[in-house]
């Protein structure tokens, strides 16, 4: 991406009352935020699910302006832009309806062809939690996965620690801009982890770390990764927040359970109890859930029927994994347009009249 479409992404963001997910459309539909910006608004009425009102905010003069100082900004700093179209925006957030369509980034980050867990929970975090994140990065590090969380007090703040203790890379996902850190006591290790990782925000500079910020970063955080594991948590909080979202992006979720009189398990084990988290006793659950250890064993061999029947959403599915090989869940979803809720039990349906073959990592091909 170039830097005159850089500055036109960042007006695009910046555009009042246009949001993520009606950018993403305009953008799908027109190829660029350049050609947006250029575009009729006559012709840009058209798209569907865009009107006039909605369009009334590229109208705004200042808003290539203030793209450019912030694009100016960003290259003085080193910070990188990319947006959602790009190569290098991670592909997980990539699926999510209301992914941020831009992303600021320092440091030395690598998405590509890496297991990407994030790892949360409560800012007061008990030894009980220290010691269980301590074996369990340990544990996990042979697998060489890319550490998310928040930089925040407590279980965010420890991930970091420990991935670096480890060698393993880690970013953190910040709720302002990345001219600044908070807490400003974390600033050392912000630094620290740009060596193996780095920091990312949907956030332009001075833009301060406002309660609603916060919220808005935890949908990156659930997102951006395969899996959220949650190591304690009360039983109201940011934590059960991306719980949350992660759970309507189709994502794992995993809570490590408590003592039930312990105030900062209950939001975990109330997780559990209501089937939102999967228990998190040790590593091999990750395992287990996510099929990493099976990543090394060959696929059960199955022998597909003849003249199998398949029904008119059976046989979408089928052509698209005949036409284009192995694919995870989401992107199978995306590209068929069914909903994942709805792609799951069919795709099930597929392997039982042996058409089609799960594989390691939620992914699925046609036999």
């Amino acid at each position: 991406m170039n830097s005159l479409e850089k500055m036109y992404l960042l007006a695009l963001q910046k555009a009042n009352g246009i949001g993520d997910i009606t950018a993403k459309k305009l953008l799908q539909t027109c190829g660029s935020a350049e050609a947006i910006f250029k575009e009729k608004s006559s012709r840009l009425e058209k798209i569907y699910g865009i009107g006039k009102a909605t369009l009334a905010g590229l109208k705004d003069q200042s808003l290539l302006r203030d793209s450019e100082k912030e694009f100016n900004f960003c290259t003085k700093n080193q910070i990188d832009i990319f947006g959602f179209l790009d190569e290098n925006y991670p592909e997980k957030l990539r699926h999510c309806p209301d992914g941020p369509i831009l992303i600021f980034s320092k440091g030395n980050i690598k998405f590509k062809e890496k297991k990407i867990i994030s790892i949360i929970g409560t800012r007061m975090m008990t030894n009980y939690g220290k010691s269980f994140l301590q074996e369990f990065m340990a544990d996990i590090k042979h697998y060489d996965p890319l550490i998310i969380s928040g930089l925040a007090y407590g279980v965010d703040i420890y991930a970091h620690q420990l991935a670096m203790k480890h060698n393993l890379q880690t970013v953190a996902v910040l709720a302002h801009g990345l001219d600044t850190i908070y807490p400003k006591v974390h600033q050392k290790y912000a630094l620290q982890l740009q060596e193996n990782g780095g920091v990312i925000s949907e956030f332009w500079s001075k833009t301060n770390p406002d309660r609603e910020n916060f919220i808005k970063r935890n949908r990156i955080v659930a997102g951006i990764s395969e899996a959220t594991v949650v190591i304690e948590s009360a039983k109201k909080g940011g934590s059960l927040i991306t719980a949350d979202i992660a759970n309507s992006y189709n994502r794992d979720v995993f809570a490590v359970p408590g003592r039930s009189k312990d105030i900062f398990s209950q939001g975990c084990n109330d997780l559990i109890k209501h089937n939102k988290a999967a228990l998190l006793t040790s590593v091999k659950d990750l395992e287990y859930f996510l099929n990493w250890d099976m990543q090394h064993v060959s696929p059960k061999t199955i022998q597909k029927k003849l003249f199998i029947e398949l029904s008119e959403t059976e046989q979408i599915i089928y052509q698209f994994l005949q036409q284009n090989g192995k694919q995870t869940l989401d992107l199978i979803s995306l590209h068929c347009q069914i909903p994942i809720f709805k792609t799951a039990p069919v795709l099930l349906d597929l392997e039982l009249k042996g058409a089609v073959r799960p594989l390691p990592g939620k992914m699925f091909e046609a036999i």
